[in-house]
């Protein structure tokens, strides 16, 4: 399930040895509204492989700008607390899963042979 953010909790929510997905996005964004359903079920398809946090950028505008939002949605890819990849606008499923796939196994443990050199770059 999902972790709703708030300016207090981003940070300790980041704090995870699993990969992060974290979805930018706003209630009146209907691209938005769209991905949601697709980021449910990539994370009930793959249990524990990663953190999936949610962002609301009206609720949590230092947080945006901090991580340079300009448009939503935005999904960002976070390992060991830095972001490794970002997708902006309305994306596929195949497109998000890959991106994860990349960061660790989907389905399995987080990886531990991948070293930080070999991760992509955002």
């Amino acid at each position: 399930m999902a972790k709703i953010a708030t300016t207090s909790t981003f940070a300790s929510l980041l704090e995870t040895k699993k990969p992060v997905l974290v979805d930018f996005w706003a209630t009146w964004c209907g691209p938005c509204r769209m991905l949601t359903p697709t980021i449910d079920d990539i994370e009930s398809e793959n249990p524990g492989a990663f953190e999936v946090i949610k962002v609301n950028v009206d609720d949590c505008e230092d947080i945006a700008m901090e991580y340079n939002i300009r448009s939503i949605p935005t999904l960002l890819y976070i390992v060991n607390g830095e972001v490794v990849d970002r997708t902006v606008g309305l994306v596929s499923k195949e497109d998000i899963v890959s991106r994860l796939e990349s960061l660790v196994p989907i389905g399995n443990e987080p990886r531990e042979d991948i070293q930080e050199d070999e991760l992509p770059k955002a």
